[in-house]
């Protein structure tokens, strides 16, 4: 994954919302996040910046379903990093990519 590429792996129920409105965590309801839960964990969204960050969270689907990756184009401010190793963007972000990969 280039260093200028972020990914955000979600479950597919959520591909019809991302489409519509991108990546916003206050949208959740029924559809699960990656590891099932439909609550948010932390106040923005999850992003992969390696491979390894894409397919840990792919090996952590608890969704019960097929999941999507999607492609973001990098962000201007800076990254939080979560207690558990991860980093997230601390708002909602539009839809970049033009298909799931």
């Amino acid at each position: 994954m280039a260093a200028d590429r972020l990914a955000h792996v979600t479950s597919s129920t959520n591909r019809t919302s991302i489409d519509a409105h991108g990546r916003d965590w206050r949208l959740m309801d029924s559809a699960p996040d990656i590891t099932g839960s439909t609550r948010p964990e932390e106040d923005g969204i999850f992003v992969c910046l390696s491979e390894g960050d894409v397919d840990f969270f792919v090996r952590t689907n608890n969704t019960g379903g097929p999941v999507d990756v999607w492609a973001i184009a990098a962000v201007d401010e800076e990254l939080i990093e979560t207690g558990t190793g991860f980093c997230l963007v601390p708002h909602a972000i539009r839809r970049h990519a033009p298909t799931p990969g």
